[in-house]
């Protein structure tokens, strides 16, 4: 007796390696392709609030550029001495080494140690040079630096990173970024236009000490602040932008109102922009999504 067999259809299932399998092409999918596909599964639902509070960080930077340009001006128009830039200089090295004893937990008397003498060399470094500084741009015309160191800053403000430091502070895993060290540069480029413009080569130094202290010391020491308390980086924020809205609007009362609506803009009309755009974020994830690692390959 004859036995009559029927042959199941084949079905297909999914599988990352062993090429083709028979009877179906190399990208077929069946119905249950899709049934894997999830949306908005890693979109971050943001607090207005907390989007406001770590906006606070770009306008404390701001601030303090703007308190850089401000005694540039001063200086420029030679309202601010030497001998005030010179005390200015020691009291804020002396006040940043101190906060960063402070608040940073991997920073030991030795390494703060070895960090004065670096900085020592440096700072005779930069005064043996400043003779050269100061007839740098001769040939050059006003107009062409006040352009360039204009462009500079702005380059600077553009491509600075506002969540953590140029320089790498102690304890910390990630290195600095190629944007964030051609921001830095640009920094010290507009700082040494500047200086090359003053009478005497003792403001030179004064003024390019100053500006490598703030461009590179600054970001280091509110990193820290912030790790260590954000109360304290809250505290010190207001009291930044409120002396340097004092100080704009004594120089200049359009520089006043430019500086409190950019403030205003970072702070209030970004967080919220950002907000509403999360409505309209549409994200998704499926079997097509490439595999991500779930640890460093480093380790």
């Amino acid at each position: 007796m004859d036995s009559c067999v029927t042959r199941t259809p084949r079905r297909w299932k999914k599988v990352a390696y062993g090429g083709m399998q028979p009877g179906f092409d190399d990208n077929h999918t069946d119905e249950t392709f899709l049934q894997e596909m999830v949306m908005n599964a890693n979109v971050v639902k943001r607090d207005m609030l907390k989007v406001m509070l770590d906006s606070i960080s770009i306008s404390q930077y701001l601030c303090i550029v703007a308190l850089v340009v401000t005694v540039w001006t001063y200086t420029l128009s030679s309202t601010i001495t030497s001998s005030f830039l010179l005390i200015l200089d020691v009291t804020l090295l002396a006040s940043g080494f101190f906060i960063l004893f402070l608040t940073a937990n991997m920073l030991s008397f030795i390494l703060l140690l070895n960090y004065v003498i670096k900085i020592s060399f440096f700072i005779t470094g930069l005064y043996v040079l400043s003779p050269i500084y100061h007839t740098l741009t001769r040939s050059i015309s006003s107009d062409s630096i006040w352009a360039l160191t204009t462009s500079l800053i702005i380059l600077h403000l553009f491509l600075h990173n506002y969540s953590g430091s140029t320089i790498k502070a102690p304890g910390a895993l990630e290195n600095p970024t190629l944007t964030s060290n051609i921001s830095l540069n640009s920094s010290i480029v507009a700082s040494l236009l500047i200086a090359s413009r003053l009478p005497s080569r003792l403001l030179v130094f004064a003024i390019i000490l100053f500006s490598l202290q703030v461009f590179l010391f600054a970001p280091l020491v509110t990193y820290c602040l912030k790790k260590y308390s954000f109360r304290l980086h809250l505290f010190f924020s207001f009291v930044l932008m409120a002396t340097t809205l004092t100080c704009v609007y004594q120089l200049h009362k359009l520089l006043f109102v430019v500086l409190l609506g950019l403030m205003v803009f970072v702070n209030l009309v970004c967080p919220y922009w950002l907000i509403r755009v999360q409505e309209y974020k549409f994200e998704i994830n499926g079997p097509w999504d490439e595999a991500k690692l779930c640890f460093n390959i480093t380790d």
